[in-house]
Order: C-alpha cells, then sequence, then structure tokens
C-alpha cells in the first residue's frame, strides 16, 4: 500500500489509527467520535495502487462533505464537523483539509450499489447471463443505455480482495427483508436526487455506490457520497449510449491498467505519470462542476 504526505504526517500527529481501508484511515478520537481522514491512494479493482494521487484526499473529503450536506434531510449521516474548522486541532492543515469528523456507527457490510445506465460489472453480468443482480433485464442493452428506471445492485463489503455482487435475495438473507428495502429505498432516493441534481452541471452520475450503518440506533450514511471514487461521473455534453463516455472519474486508471494484462491481483502495477495528471485534473474537474465551491 502506497503511502501519501498525510499518512505520514498522521502518523506522527495522531498515533490512535483504528483502521485503515483502501483509501481512507480512521482514527479514534473518544468513544463517539472518529476522525476519518482520506488519503491520496487510489484503488482499481479493490486493489491499491503503488503509487498515489496528489490531491486527491482532500477532493474526496470535501466533496463527500458537500454531498452530505446536500442530503441530510433525505438520510442522516455520521458527519459531525469538518476538521479544517477545528481550529484546535493538533494536525497540519495539510491533514484537516482531507479529513471530516463523525460519529461512530455500527456498519452495515453491504455496498448498496444505485445504477442509471449500464457499465462496468453490470454490462459485464448483463452481457453474460441478461441478468443484473440475478433480474432479467431488457433485451439488446449496450454500453452506456439508460435504465428505464434506477435499479439497486448490492454487494459484499470485503476488507481485502474483491467486492462480490449479490442478488436482492442473498442480501435479506444476510440483513433481513426489511432492511433490505429500507437500504435499497433511501439508495435509490439519494441516487435520483443527486442524478438530478448533477444534470444541471452538465454532468451525468452514472452509478454511485453508498455505505450505511447505525448511530445511536438511527440508519445513517457513512463513509464517503457521490465521490469520483464512488461513482461514475460522465460528461453530459458528450454522452453517446454505445461508446465510451468522457469522464470524471478514475476511469483513466481501469482504462490503463486494463492495457496491462495484470491479473487484478495484488501488486499492481504502478500507474504512470500522464495517467496520475490525467485523473487528478478530472478529479478536481468534478468537484468545480458539482459543488462550484472553493477547494480549501
Amino acid at each position: 500500500m502506497s503511502i501519501d504526505s498525510s499518512d505520514t504526517l498522521l502518523e506522527s500527529n495522531l498515533a490512535n489509527l483504528i483502521h485503515r481501508g483502501k483509501v481512507r484511515d480512521t482514527h479514534c478520537i473518544d468513544e463517539e467520535t472518529l476522525l476519518m481522514v482520506s488519503t491520496d491512494r487510489v484503488s482499481a479493482y479493490d486493489v491499491v495502487m503503488p503509487n498515489a494521487i496528489p490531491g486527491k484526499g482532500a477532493i474526496l473529503n470535501q466533496m463527500s462533505i458537500f454531498w452530505f450536506g446536500m442530503t441530510k434531510d433525505i438520510v442522516p449521516n455520521h458527519l459531525i464537523n469538518f476538521a479544517m474548522d477545528m481550529e484546535d486541532m493538533d494536525l497540519p492543515a495539510n491533514v484537516r483539509r482531507r479529513s471530516m469528523i463523525v460519529k461512530k456507527a455500527e456498519r452495515i457490510d453491504i455496498e448498496c450499489v444505485a445504477r442509471g445506465y449500464i457499465t462496468g460489472s453490470a454490462l459485464q453480468e448483463y452481457q453474460e447471463s441478461g441478468k443484473i443482480a440475478g433480474v432479467e433485464m431488457s433485451v439488446g442493452m449496450k454500453e452506456g443505455d439508460l435504465f428505464e428506471r434506477p435499479i439497486f445492485t448490492p454487494a459484499t463489503k470485503a476488507e481485502t480482495g474483491h467486492d462480490e455482487n449479490i442478488s436482492l435475495e442473498n442480501m435479506e438473507d444476510m440483513i433481513g427483508g426489511e432492511l433490505t428495502h429500507m437500504l435499497k429505498r433511501m439508495t435509490l432516493e439519494i441516487y435520483q436526487f443527486a442524478h438530478r441534481y448533477a444534470l444541471n452541471k452538465n454532468i451525468i452520475i452514472a452509478d454511485t455506490k453508498m455505505e450505511f450503518g447505525f448511530i445511536d440506533g438511527r440508519l445513517s450514511l457513512i463513509d464517503e457520497l457521490l465521490t469520483p471514487d464512488s461513482s461514475r461521473f460522465w460528461d453530459k455534453n458528450s454522452y453517446s449510449p454505445g461508446n465510451a463516455q468522457s469522464n470524471y472519474d478514475k476511469q483513466f486508471v481501469r482504462d490503463w491498467l486494463a492495457n496491462q494484462g495484470w491479473d487484478k491481483e495484488p501488486p499492481a502495477p504502478k500507474l504512470p505519470e500522464d495517467i496520475v495528471n490525467k485523473t487528478s485534473i478530472r478529479y478536481r474537474e468534478a468537484f468545480d462542476k458539482l459543488t462550484e465551491t472553493d477547494l480549501r
């Protein structure tokens, strides 16, 4: 796993690391509160790349904060404050700008994925079986086609290795029918709200994944929300079904890896400088277009 500048700073300023994910590091503040740090690490196919995307952590963090604010009346979330606003915290500005203070949650180990367009693993499953998440789909769909209505496709949440798409029935067996349908409803409601908003900014949110947990008994959004890491953002003005879409996410990374003959298992090949630079630029463009705020 690569180590970016924020990792090094945190190790010297905040020792109580309790979890290191593919992209985010979580530190304990007290019994009820966590400091969640978005690093510059980048993952693809659930594997962390050996080199990072400069500035990525701040963009992911501040975009999640933007969306948590936009959707808080739909679903509560774990955000307490943006660490940049907590001047009394003994952290360098480079760490605070990519950090949020959140409530501890009892995480539900399911990735909740909303899809408005057919692409990625959903397209692959459809081409192989005519189904997505175990549900029969219309015949003749092609890359980038819009679904008649957004669909919900859950996946297992893997700590290591690859996440695995599951059916709604599998999800019900894991967490129960009532919670499954509540998560489906919330995921699709947030996606539809964000999709409408983004279209006005000339961005299509093709799909996105969300995580939920319980905070004081309330179902709440946790982790990140509607970022270029957790979503596919396409350029609305050049959208063309049947073709590869102009994107504002880490598709540059995925496309380069697909041409390397890599087996999608660690270790991943080092990303060339031009791929790193293009990805950094596109992440910033997504942030600017969607939030219309200054990156702090």
